[in-house]
Order: structure tokens, then sequence, then C-alpha cells
């Protein structure tokens, strides 16, 4: 049996724990090709200028695996279009202006940031809720609770019907683990997945018609924008790309957030007596322990030359977000832990059109959750080091992190 290549080490479950030292190999060589055909990126540099690269694809239906099967145009019933995360322009841009304008700025500047008093209160309540305990699963208990009843406020999702598209969430995600089948049939899942979300949000949607509230849902069926209002089938697939997007991530950056805190119990110490450390200190994690580690849905629509290799036309590409942001090429002793870390260019929520939608209530969560812990958790240590993963290498974080307080 041949030995595994290094991408193929890193997407082993055993690596999960701690890939970073396999990232470090991998950036000895930019690019590097596997047996597939797909073209691995590693190192700062490439990865920005693919990131901006026009040549590059996110349309699924683009990838050489979905040539010669059956059109896939849709991801869920009929009508129901791809996320606008998988399209390319002209129409990526059309989708991601109508969800911004009753997201955030410039259009709607305070949504975000009005959130802000009220996030403070569900944090404190689940803090809350930790007493009389001697050990507290910060996973269960607190990182995925307070993004999930985020993103169902901010969409105005009932937060009694988590439970129902939890399931659906988990399956999408699924969908995005490189190691889960071949890509025609993650595809194929994904589409599955979506259709049965979409016809719960169609629900939704008709009680919006009727009952529009200051919600996001209602923001997008009732903008008016350069483009208009948001068709009902962009609307759908907009809603469910956000409400599983909206929370998997930011599950992964407080509980990595955590993680490396308790790893570094000085700089707990620091956030306790230093308010302002949040800010710098939310970006270096975003850079050391991010919670997307690679992008594997890009393909390439020419011959673009990386360094000294030319990557063909249709060529998969995989985009190693997380060994990127430890390039020392591009940042000054990168396996450092460094809240005060300056020029953090990091590639923790993207870059270029696909940066991540969103970023800034992610951000805010985890600069409000993370000072929360450090002042409010008496002595805690961590049960295990390292924690169980969950087995995803795309999206990385802990499955559970245990840890006693007391």
């Amino acid at each position: 049996m041949a030995q595994a290549s290094i991408f193929e080490q890193i997407l082993q479950p055993a690596n999960r724990a701690d890939p970073y030292p396999l990232y470090a190999e991998l950036r000895k060589d930019p690019v590097t090709r596997e047996a597939d055909g797909t073209y691995i990126v590693s190192t700062y540099n490439e990865i920005v200028a693919l990131l901006h690269d026009p040549r590059i694809s996110s349309d699924p239906r683009s990838h050489t695996e979905m040539a010669g099967a059956a059109p896939t145009t849709e991801e869920g019933p009929p009508g129901l279009p791809l996320f606008f995360l998988n399209l390319d322009p002209p129409e990526h841009d059309r989708l991601r202006e109508q969800a911004t304008r009753p997201f955030g700025p410039p259009h709607t500047p305070d949504r975000i940031a009005a959130m802000r008093p009220w996030l403070t209160e569900v944090t404190d309540s689940l803090i809350d809720g930790f007493a009389g305990r001697r050990q507290v699963d910060l996973v269960d208990d607190f990182a995925y609770p307070l993004p999930v009843t985020a993103i169902c406020r901010m969409l105005g999702v009932p937060l009694e019907d988590q439970p129902r598209f939890q399931h659906w969430a988990d399956a999408i995600t699924d969908t995005l683990d490189p190691g889960a089948g071949t890509f025609a049939e993650r595809v194929r899942q994904r589409a599955r997945v979506t259709a049965e979300l979409g016809q719960y949000l169609d629900g939704l949607v008709d009680e919006r018609i009727r009952r529009p509230g200051d919600d996001l849902l209602s923001g997008m069926l009732t903008d008016t924008g350069p483009h208009g209002r948001m068709s009902r089938e962009d609307l759908l697939s907009t809603a469910a790309l956000l409400l599983v997007a909206g929370h998997e991530t930011t599950v992964n950056l407080i509980t990595n957030g955590m993680l490396t805190l308790l790893r570094h119990p000085e700089v707990l110490d620091r956030l306790r007596t230093e308010p302002d450390l949040i800010f710098p200190l939310v970006e270096e994690l975003l850079r050391y322990e991010p919670p997307v580690q690679m992008i594997t849905s890009r393909n390439t629509l020419a011959d673009i030359t990386v360094g000294d290799t030319t990557i063909p036309s249709g060529s998969p590409l995989a985009l190693m977000l997380a060994a990127g942001s430890r390039d020392p090429g591009r940042f000054p002793d990168p396996d450092r832990f460094d809240p005060n870390r300056t020029d953090n260019q990091h590639l923790g929520y993207g870059s270029g059109i696909h940066y991540c939608f969103g970023a800034p209530l992610a951000r805010l969560e985890a600069q409000i959750a993370l000072p929360a812990l450090a002042r409010r958790l008496e002595n805690p240590r961590l049960v295990t080091d390292p924690p169980p993963y969950r087995p995803n290498p795309e999206l990385r974080g802990p499955r559970h992190l245990l840890v006693e307080v007391g």
C-alpha cells in the first residue's frame, strides 16, 4: 500500500488534534498535486492570490467530477438555487449584495451592534446554568447554544425548532468533509439535505409575508435595492446557508478559543483584567486556531501559474487556510500564540469576494463570550488534553471540551 500523502494524513481523524506539523511539511512545497488531480496550495501569498483570482470558480457545476453527470443546477427542491457561497460573479455578487443590505453596514449599520446587550444576557444566563456543577462541557453547555440562539433570533426562526434544523446543519456540514465521499457524492447529498431544510423555511417565509417583523428573514423579503427584492427561491437558499453557517464556525471559534486560553493561563489572567485585550486576541485566535482550516470546493477555469507550478484548467483546488495563517514567510514566529500580534491579516475568514459573510456577528459573539468565561469560571482546568475532536478536517473543533471548575 502506498504511503499516505501529507494531505491524506491531514484528513485522517488521528491527526485532528494537532495538524500543524503536517501543515509545516506541506508548506515546504507551496503547491502539490494529489493522485486524484487535486492541487493543494499551502502558503499565504499563493492562497491570497488565488482567493482573489477570477479564474477560480466556487460553482460545483464547474468541477471536473460533475462533468458527464446528470445536470445539477439545484441544491434543493425545484427552483431552490445554489447557495450564493457556491456561485461565481455576477450571480454571487447580486445575491450577496441583496443579503448584505438587511444584514449590516452600510445599509443596516445597527443590526449586529444592537444585539450586544441581548447576547450578553444570553451569555450570562448560560454561565449561570453552571452553578453548583464541578464539571461543564463548554461545547454542549455553552459554545453551541449561544450562536444557535443568536442566529435563530437574527433570522426569526423559533428557538423551539432548533432541534429540527440541527440535523440538517450537521448533515450539510458533513458534506464539507473531503474524506466523506467523492465531490459529486457530497454535492448530491447536500442537495438532498438542503431540499428538506428549504421546505421547512418555506413555511417561515409564508408567516413573514403575512406578518413581517424586524428579523433578517423579513428584511430580505421586504428590502428593495438596486437589484430589486430577493426572489423567494433565492431567499430560501440564502436563509438555509445563514442558518447553517451562522453557528457551525462560531461554535468552533469559541471552543478553540477557550481551549487555547486554558493552555495559556497567563493570557487568560490578562483577559480578566484587560478588557480591550479581547479584540486583538480574537484575531489571533482566528489565525492560530481557525475554525475553518481549508477550502476544498474551488476549481480552475483556466491554466494558472502558481510559483513554479502550472495548474491546468479544470483542476480541483484545496486552499489550506490554516497552513497559510501559520506561514513563517508572512507571520513572525507563527506557531506562538501572541494576542499582541500586529499586522495580523490572517485567513481565518478567507479573503476576496467570498470573505465570510457572517464574520461581524461571529466576532461579536466571541468578543462577548470569551471574557465572560474568563471572568466567571473559577479556577477552570481541562479534564482531557487534547479533547476529542469532530471528524471534519475542514471545520475543525473539539466535539466536547470538559472543564473542571471551583
